[in-house]
């Protein structure tokens, strides 16, 4: 479970990304486009080509979730 506290920093990518992406491509993503470490704790929120998907990256301290969500349209 990712709990949102008042110090999770959320950062979303305004350009789609390719959605055959797992954990390690969003990581490379995030150190080349956003130029930020993928283990910072933030949420890192991506969005498909349709803009019907999402995928949020995030480091739990444990490990790097991966949250892949289709949305309504």
């Amino acid at each position: 479970m990712i709990a949102a506290g008042a110090d999770l920093k959320i950062y979303v990518a305004t350009r789609p990304i390719d959605f055959r992406c797992g954990h390690d491509g969003l990581a490379a993503k995030v150190q080349e486009m956003l130029r930020l470490g993928p283990f910072s704790g933030a949420a890192f929120v991506f969005r498909s080509k349709r803009a019907d998907r999402i995928k949020i990256l995030v480091w739990d301290r444990t490990g790097l979730v991966l949250v892949h969500k289709r949305l309504e349209v």
